[in-house]
Order: C-alpha cells, then structure tokens, then sequence
C-alpha cells in the first residue's frame, strides 16, 4: 500500500476517533477487515455492519479493508490508529494468529482489546470423488504408510488449513514437519487442484466446497468442528476417534488502551447483535456457525490459541 493510500485509510479511521458514544445505539463505529472484499474476515465486517445497524445497535458502521500478509498490516495500522478509540474495531481470527507468528510481526493480539468471539467455519478434510480413500480411516492409513506422496491442498501457508493437515499427520504418527502441504492463493484454485487430481486431499471452509460435495464431485471425510454440524453428513474427527479439533474462527477487537466504560458500550452492542434473530438467520445463510465468547473468555482463548498455535508451526518448521 502506497504512503498516500495509508494516510487515506488513517484519515477515514480518525473521522470516529473523536466521537465519545454515551450508549450503543448511538455509536458511530469503523470496523477494519484486515484483508480484501469478499474474503471471510471482510464478510464478517460486513455482516456485522448489517446487522448492527438494522438492529439499531449502531447508527453508523463503516468498513475499511487493509489488506496484506494475513492480517497483520492491518493489524499494525490499527494498532496505531485505534489507541485509546471507542469507535475504532478490528475483525481477525485464527489465521492471523498463524500469520503474526510466521511473519515475526511487531505486534499480536495482546496488543489490542478483544471484545467477543464470533462465529467459527468448521473446516472439511476432502478428497476428489476419483480417489480410492472412502473414510478418514483410510486417508489415515495412507498417510502412515507415505507422507510424503500424500499431498494436501489448502489456503496460505501457516493458516487454520495447514494447521489442520499437519494436526492430522501427527495423529496418524508422521512428523508433521514431513506434510506435504501446497497452499493456494484461494479456495477455488485449491478446489480446481483438488477435481484435477492434482492432489490427495485437501481442506477448505465446509462453505466453500459444500457444492461440489453435495454434487458429489468431492467426497467429505470429516469435519475439523468438535461437535456434528445439521446439515452436514461428515463426522468430527473426534466423532470419528482422532484427538482433533479446529475451529476456523472470527471475532472482533478494539483498540489498545480503550477506557473501561467504552470498551462495555462495545460489548453491549455486540452482544446485542449477535443475539439477535438477524444475526443468526444471517450466519446460518453463510455456514456460520455461533461461536460467541465475551470479552474475558475470548481474552483466555486467544493466549491459549497462540500457544497451541505456535507449537503447530514450530512442529512443521515455520516457527522458531
């Protein structure tokens, strides 16, 4: 991003900086989606947006996207820019955890004030229709006898699906430094590498392969969530005996140094959405599924996310 554009989006952040907001209906929000339009954290804003204001919990919300190294340029500027702000908030969720680590970023999610726990994706293990690998069982079985020539499809390197596919090669008693991981730019190119037979198996939001699944031009082995999901006929993994769960998901923060009584005109107006029937109408449309935590326990969430985190990637050689 160009010196120009970031004084741009700083400025278009500042505008809300100077508003105090006596009670949630009254706010004047900006929300930073940490990466491009129609990306997850990008509709997470926008949905949040929607909702906010359709419920009259804000009067005003606006979204910024800031784009860049999974989160964490977007993380920085919002670091700078939101201190002290009641009207300033930040969308981010596991693959920035994932980014902050493999990018040595200057700043993390301490840095900021979380406010709630969103929504979590479960994430899918699938493998092409073609493929002779008709349980989890038996991916299971393919990676013990050969890591190496199983090869995975996923989304960035050091995100929730690497992180998956290395959990996995664990538990089928391979280092996981050994998983043959290819990362996409996206989940079309990692699903056209999946229906080209390019791949072994790979791993997306359920949301963004459920088509080609219930097409059956994929075969769904099981999902990363703790629990069965309606809707959805592959298992957990612990369903299905494997010690894995994975959540792919989002939630929303403020800025550093965010006084007391700003920080809970925040979280009333979150929580207010979010239990609002718009919002879950809205989340079940996306394969959202409800995973709202408040602020303090997303707070100890996050510190033991980061840890389970960086232990992942250490183990596959992205992290020291």
């Amino acid at each position: 991003m160009t010196f120009f554009a970031n004084r741009l989006v700083a400025a278009c952040l500042a505008t809300f900086v100077a508003i105090g907001p006596a009670a949630a209906q009254d706010l004047e929000v900006s929300i930073l989606a940490p990466a491009g339009a129609g990306g997850g954290w990008d509709s997470a804003a926008r949905s949040l947006q929607q909702v906010m204001m359709s419920t009259g919990n804000a009067r005003s919300v606006q979204v910024v996207n800031v784009p860049g190294a999974g989160g964490t340029v977007g993380l920085a500027q919002f670091v700078q820019s939101a201190e002290g702000s009641p009207n300033q908030m930040l969308v981010g969720g596991i693959t920035m955890v994932g980014a902050i680590i493999t990018n040595g970023a200057p700043y993390d999610l301490t840095n900021v004030t979380p406010i709630a726990r969103l929504t979590g994706d479960p994430l899918v293990i699938a493998v092409p229709a073609s493929s002779p690998y008709q349980t989890m069982a038996d991916l299971m079985a393919g990676i013990e006898g050969n890591v190496e020539r199983t090869i995975w499809a996923g989304g960035s390197a050091g995100g929730a699906d690497h992180i998956l596919a290395a959990l996995v090669t664990q538990a089928a008693g391979q280092d996981p430094a050994k998983v043959n991981y290819v990362a996409y730019s996206g989940g079309g190119e990692a699903l056209a590498a999946m229906l080209g037979g390019q791949v072994t198996a790979g791993i997306s939001g359920y949301g963004e392969w459920q088509g080609q699944i219930e097409s059956g031009d994929l075969r769904a082995l099981a999902i990363s969530y703790p629990e069965p999901i309606e809707g959805i006929d592959a298992q957990p993994l612990k369903a299905q005996g494997y010690d894995i769960e994975l959540v792919n998901w989002r939630g929303i923060f403020a800025g550093p140094g965010i006084s007391d009584e700003d920080k809970a005109v925040l979280e009333e107006a979150v929580s207010n959405t979010v239990q609002s029937a718009e919002w879950q109408e809205l989340i079940a449309a996306r394969g959202w599924s409800d995973y709202y935590a408040g602020s303090e326990e997303f707070t100890d969430f996050i510190a033991s996310e980061a840890e389970r985190v960086h232990e992942v990637l250490s183990s596959i050689g992205l992290a020291n």
